[in-house]
């Protein structure tokens, strides 16, 4: 098929229907009449602009006959081109929709050129299968082709000629065999016969001389062959006559023995000895033969060739439109609509998911192959998803790949790098799985909402296992330095009863507590300390005052808390779209391929089990409620006994100590700070303090 702009910018004027598939407008593909008039639909309304002809989970076949440019990519064009073509030969399009992988003559349309041509194609196929019905199957095809393959193999049995008239019988074969191999030399021997007839003084010339025989002599004359070859075949004569008996020079005897028996003895029986005409007369039979054979295979080496590339141009014709005929709706709901995508049913899967991922007690439905790990690490991050990478091992295909799957419901606590898991392809085979890579990005607003605590508490677990090891750290330095400076100490101890050692420096002492020093960081804590009462005083009188306070403050911290989360969690959730990995891995995505939250959730299946019946021998033992109670009753009681006691309920209504209400002044104080000077005067010394004596 020629490759045409078969696309106008605008939809034309026929009657499109269109739905809401995965939270984007698509239009839909419902009809034969949908697919005929795809040539009239405006591009930019297709979910895909092309995709990859390998690594799918679809017939590679189907797709390679659809490139027509061969360029490994299925482009909007040649999908339209598909559809023209499909169409036109047959006589009712919405077949098209039963995915059949046969069709009757019926169905077809032989009015048109290609239509009569398949027809013509799948009766020539079934007849060289010896079948006779009026349909014909993808399989009848494959069964086809098979014994076309075979043929192709043993093209030479199939050229094999059979002649009735061999010159003799069985023998014909070595006999020519034998002849060629003589043939130059009789052609010698009578030559030089002629010469001896029109000249006698030429016959020692001519005939093998003493001289060359004798220069040989000396020599082992059995490993002298080659040279005994070179002599005539037999002594010339002017009688110009091969003589049958044995005067053979000796070098061409076996050879000339076997033409005599083959053919000479066949020809003249009793002869003694044969003329050049009665030789020519052998040869020129067997040439003859050789030459009618020659032709006669050409001729059906031709026949054979020309009904093979009649043969081989049915089998593709018919592949391609069985192909198609069974493949091109699938195609078209993964390439213009997505439904397949969108459809949960397990039989449905898209065309580029290709199994499923076991992990963590879930099964991930949306696993991709990867092609491309450089092309995934630069736009897969944009699709929003939590993406697995994985390397994925099988040791009974001896195989390798690298998948990428989608966790769209439930949590993410125990992934990590290097985990193992199990997948299985669309065949059902097994694979060792690892992760090698992961994209974080938000699952759901549940798992939003706990967040926030769950990386909180990750925090002071850490950070409280940091300080304990540091701790632990340090208290082993100061034991190990304390160990040498003892093990020091008692190995320069000095000799009892000697002087100390004036040099020695003196003990380091403590610097003494320097109180203002810590003046400001005991002020500072204490305005935290009464800010945070007050804030607590507050917070207290807030919740007294009506009882569905308390509601509101857990509702108010809760979103202060896990909203930030929660609403981050939400847009990109809104925002998680699978175009991005698709793209990554050869696609041109031109709409968007949303995962919601409620598709999402179809995609991964977590464990559920069933209500548990026997009990648990290993189970911890329980306490009695009644001792939980008895232990909560006390741990509240002691709080609230601190609290109270510490007269920190006074803000909630509940003091321990009652605040003396301030007295007026008294008169008496100001007459006491009136006292005259006098009376102060008049007040007896202290007698000093008696010094002792020295």
């Amino acid at each position: 098929m020629a490759k045409k702009n078969l696309l106008p910018g605008k939809s034309s004027d026929y009657q499109w229907t269109f739905a809401s598939i995965g939270g984007v407008t698509r239009v839909t593909i419902n009809s034969g009449a949908d697919i005929a008039h795809l040539d009239q639909l405006d591009q930019k309304l297709w979910t895909v602009l092309s995709c990859p002809v390998k690594g799918l989970e679809f017939d590679e076949e189907t797709l390679r006959l659809m490139d027509t440019d061969a360029d490994g990519k299925i482009r909007v064009n040649e999908v339209v081109a598909a559809s023209k073509w499909l169409t036109s030969v047959l006589n009712d399009a919405d077949k098209l929709l039963l995915g059949a992988d046969q069709i009757a003559f019926a169905d077809i349309n032989s009015s048109a050129d290609d239509g009569k041509a398949i027809i013509d194609s799948a009766t020539r196929i079934l007849k060289s299968l010896a079948l006779d019905k009026q349909e014909i199957s993808l399989a009848d095809v494959v069964a086809a082709k098979a014994a076309f393959d075979e043929k192709v193999k043993a093209k030479e049995d199939a050229t094999a000629v059979v002649v009735d008239q061999r010159p003799y019988g069985d023998n014909t074969d070595e006999a020519i065999v034998a002849v060629n191999a003589i043939r130059n030399k009789v052609a010698d021997y009578f030559m030089r016969c002629k010469l001896i007839a029109f000249d006698e003084a030429c016959s020692d010339a001519v005939d093998v001389s003493v001289e060359k025989i004798q220069s040989i002599s000396e020599k082992n004359l059995a490993t002298c062959s080659d040279q005994i070859a070179d002599y005539p075949l037999a002594r010339p004569s002017k009688e110009q006559k091969l003589p049958l008996t044995n005067v053979i020079n000796p070098a061409w005897q076996a050879t000339f023995d076997s033409v005599k028996k083959l053919a000479l003895s066949v020809d003249y029986p009793d002869a003694d000895s044969i003329d050049e005409a009665q030789w020519n007369a052998v040869t020129a039979k067997l040439d003859a033969y050789v030459t009618g054979l020659a032709d006669d295979k050409t001729a059906k080496v031709e026949n054979f060739d020309k009904e093979m590339a009649e043969e081989d141009a049915d089998l593709k014709l018919l592949s391609k439109f069985l192909h198609l005929y069974r493949d091109f709706y699938k195609l078209l709901k993964n390439y213009v609509t997505f439904s397949d995508f969108y459809t949960r049913d397990i039989t449905k899967l898209a065309v580029f998911q290709c199994g499923q991922l076991y992990i963590d007690q879930r099964r991930l439905d949306l696993c991709i192959k990867v092609s491309d790990m450089g092309k995934q690490a630069e736009s897969a991050t944009f699709s929003g998803l939590y993406l697995l990478y994985c390397h994925c091992v099988s040791k009974t295909k001896a195989a390798e790949m690298d998948i990428v799957a989608a966790l769209t419901d439930g949590d993410v606590e125990d992934l990590r790098v290097g985990k193992n898991a199990v997948f299985y392809d669309r065949t059902g085979q097994d694979w060792d799985a690892t992760v090698t890579k992961i994209v974080d990005n938000p699952i759901s607003v549940r798992q939003a909402f706990w967040a926030p605590y769950k990386k909180l508490w990750k925090f002071i677990t850490d950070k409280i296992n940091k300080n304990a090891a540091e701790k632990e750290a340090k208290q082993m330095d100061n034991l190990t330095a304390k160990a040498d400076t003892a093990t020091d100490k008692l190995a320069t101890k000095p000799a009892e009863g000697a002087a100390p050692d004036a040099a020695a420096a003196p003990a380091d002492k403590k610097a003494p507590f320097d109180i203002a020093k810590f003046a400001g960081i005991f002020a500072a804590i204490g305005l935290a300390l009464g800010a945070i009462a007050a804030a607590f005083a507050g917070l207290g009188a807030f919740v007294t005052d009506k009882w569905y306070n308390i509601i509101i403050l857990l509702a108010a911290i809760v979103i202060i808390v896990s909203g930030p989360s929660m609403f981050i969690a939400w847009t990109k959730l809104r925002r998680r779209n699978l175009g991005p990995v698709l793209n990554a891995n050869g696609w041109a995505i031109n709409a968007q391929v949303r995962v919601n939250t409620a598709f999402g959730a179809t995609l991964t299946s977590l464990a559920k089990y069933p209500l548990v019946k026997l009990p648990d021998p290993y189970a911890d033992k329980k306490m009695a409620w009644w001792k939980k109670c008895l232990i909560w009753l006390v741990i509240l009681g002691g709080i609230f006994c601190a609290l109270y006691f510490t007269n920190t309920l006074k803000y909630v209504g509940l003091p321990f100590k009652k605040e003396q209400p301030a007295t007026v002044e008294q008169p008496v104080a100001e007459t006491a700070e009136a006292a005259p000077a006098e009376a102060v005067e008049a007040a007896p010394a202290e007698a000093p303090a008696e010094t002792p004596a020295e």
